[in-house]
C-alpha cells in the first residue's frame, strides 16, 4: 500500500511472507524514539532499599514512580517525586532499539501500533508493530498478530 503524507512524500508498505512489512520512502527529516532502560536505576534502588532492611517495590511500580512529578493544589509544578529525584538520572535510553519513527509530515509509527487501524488497508489487517529494523531503503517492521496475547499456550 502507499501512504502520502501532508508534504506529499510517498511511503510504501509491503507485507512480506514472514509477516513483516517493508516501510520504504524518504526518512531524511525524521524523529526517532528509544525505550527507557531502567536496569541501573532499579538495581541502585534495590541496593539502597535492601541495605536498609527494606523490601523494594515491584519494577512496574518503580517505573511509574521514577517519572512522578509533584504539583500543588493549583496544579503548579513543585518538583520531582522522591524516587524520581533520587533515581531518575539513572534511567537511560536504549539507543540500540528503535520504538518510534516519525518522518516529518508523517506517518508517526510506534511499537504496538495496529497497522490496519492506522492505515485501513486489508493487507495489513491484524498486524501490530513489535520492532523496527533499519534497512537500506527504509525500515523492516517486525509484527505480531493483534490477538497474539489471547493465544493458548501449552504448559510444556
Amino acid at each position: 500500500m502507499e501512504y502520502t503524507n501532508r508534504y506529499g512524500d510517498v511511503y510504501t508498505f509491503t507485507k512480506q511472507e514472514d509477516g513483516s512489512v517493508l516501510w520504504e520512502g524518504s526518512f531524511k527529516h525524521c524523529r526517532f524514539g528509544w525505550p527507557n532502560n531502567y536496569k541501573r536505576a532499579y538495581q541502585q534502588y534495590c541496593k539502597d532499599i535492601g541495605s536498609g532492611g527494606g523490601h523494594p517495590m515491584h519494577i512496574q511500580d518503580f517505573k511509574e514512580q521514577v517519572h512522578e512529578m509533584i504539583y500543588n493544589e493549583n496544579d503548579e509544578y513543585v518538583g520531582p517525586g522522591p524516587i524520581c529525584a533520587q533515581y531518575g538520572q539513572l534511567v537511560t535510553s536504549d539507543t540500540n532499539t528503535i520504538d518510534m519513527i516519525d518522518p516529518s509530515g508523517g506517518p508517526y509509527l510506534s511499537t504496538h501500533t495496529n497497522l490496519y487501524e492506522r492505515f485501513g488497508d486489508d493487507e495489513l489487517k491484524g498486524l501490530c508493530i513489535s520492532s523496527f529494523e533499519p534497512i537500506e531503503t527504509g525500515y523492516k517492521i517486525h509484527t505480531y498478530g493483534e490477538f497474539f496475547h489471547l493465544k493458548e499456550r501449552s504448559d510444556d
